[in-house]
């Protein structure tokens, strides 16, 4: 995802740290992407973005020895881009604030594309007051919606990738079943777009479906991650909150069934290859 932001984030004259030592000028090669912690990286901004691949890792570049948090300055910021668990969003505020910081969750959706033309949606929870004054930021990778306090963005987050699960689903049986049906799927998807199954993401993804182009805009991986993140954030809940989604839970399955299969590095737009096995193709 940050590699689709680079044009935008040229217009960014700030540091960065790449976790990748072969993305040395990942980001603008104009402003220097130094070979430093995060720690060190913290001391030199006022705002630190991060977007990194699992709940894991944030909370490694965020509490590690060498991490984010201790190196911020009093009134800096955290802004974290990683669709990551609501319950770790609001351990990092909780410890920004205790430092005299603040932190926000920002996880993103829209994939390669929105990335690349700056038109991220970013959902973002924590302070709205520190939230309004990023948003100059956000607006030069996407629209933010305040969500609300910390977590509330990662918690949209994962209902965005609980619905998206659903469009690529029905998006993949429809194409699947309009060719066994002896339809022209191009044509198909033609009629069907401007009516009720027209979606963002048959636009997004449905052409790179039949192309079959399945180089990801968000991997395959990730989307079982945070299904899985949103089955945790039920069982987690209060009796009245829990709630029941067989369709997230289906999804999740198949999805779990590319990355078995060796396709967790596919684009989400690959889920059509698990129906297409199911009916044996």
């Amino acid at each position: 995802m940050a590699s689709n932001r680079r044009p935008l984030l040229r217009l960014l004259p700030s540091p960065s740290s790449a976790r990748n030592p072969s993305n040395p000028s990942l980001y603008n090669p104009k402003a220097p992407t130094l070979p430093l912690p995060p720690q060190d990286l913290a001391q030199r901004c006022d705002v630190v973005f991060t977007m990194v691949g699992h709940p894991s890792d944030v909370r490694q570049i965020v509490f590690g020895s060498d991490g984010v948090l201790s190196g911020l300055n009093p009134n800096s910021v955290i802004v974290d881009n990683t669709s990551s668990h609501p319950a770790l969003a609001r351990d990092i505020f909780a410890a920004a604030r205790g430092k005299g910081c603040w932190a926000v969750d920002a996880p993103v959706s829209g994939g390669d594309i929105g990335a690349r033309d700056g038109k991220l949606a970013i959902f973002a929870g924590g302070d709205g007051r520190v939230v309004k004054w990023l948003t100059p930021l956000f607006e030069i990778f996407g629209r933010v919606t305040y969500m609300g306090e910390a977590g509330c963005g990662q918690s949209c987050k994962i209902a965005n990738q609980i619905t998206v699960g659903a469009n690529l689903l029905g998006l993949s049986e429809g194409l699947v079943f309009a060719e066994r049906a002896g339809l022209n799927v191009t044509q198909f998807m033609e009629a069907v777009r401007g009516g009720a199954a027209g979606s963002m993401a048959m636009e997004l993804f449905g052409e790179r479906v039949i192309k079959r182009d399945f180089r990801a805009g968000g991997f395959a991986e990730y989307m079982v991650k945070d299904l899985g993140m949103g089955v945790d954030v039920v069982e987690e809940g209060e009796d009245e909150r829990v709630v029941v989604l067989p369709g997230a839970a289906l999804c999740k399955q198949l999805f779990s069934g590319m990355v078995a299969n060796g396709d967790g590095k596919l684009g989400t737009q690959g889920l059509i290859t698990v129906v297409e096995r199911i009916n044996g193709k």
